[in-house]
C-alpha cells in the first residue's frame, strides 16, 4: 500500500526566496530515490512563504529511508532559523 505525505513548510517573513531555493534542490534527487512516485512542490498564490509538498511513496519504510537523506540534512541546515513551520502528514489514499 503507497504512503501519501503532505508536508506544509512556512518561512519566516523575508526567507520566502532562500527556503524556496533551498526546497526546489530536494525536487530532482528525491524523485530518483528508491520508493519515490510522486514528489511535487507547491506555492501558495496568496502567500507566498507558505510552501506545500505532495509526495507518494511506496512504502513507510522507503518514505523514512528519504528522510535520513544526504540533500535533507543539506536542507536542514541551510534554512535553520529561516522556517517558522513544518509539519508532516502521513496519509493514507481512501478512494
Amino acid at each position: 500500500m503507497t504512503l501519501t505525505i503532505v508536508a506544509d513548510i512556512l518561512a519566516e517573513p523575508g526567507r520566502e526566496g532562500l527556503v524556496f531555493a533551498e526546497l526546489q534542490k530536494l525536487v530532482e534527487p528525491t524523485r530518483r530515490e528508491a520508493g519515490c512516485l510522486q514528489y511535487d512542490l507547491h506555492q501558495d498564490n496568496d502567500d507566498p512563504r507558505h510552501f506545500l509538498f505532495f509526495e507518494t511513496w511506496q512504502d513507510r519504510a522507503l518514505w523514512q529511508a528519504h528522510m535520513t537523506a544526504p540533500h535533507l540534512e543539506a536542507y536542514a541546515v541551510a534554512t535553520q532559523g529561516a522556517v517558522s513551520s513544518f509539519r508532516v502528514y502521513e496519509m493514507q489514499r481512501r478512494a
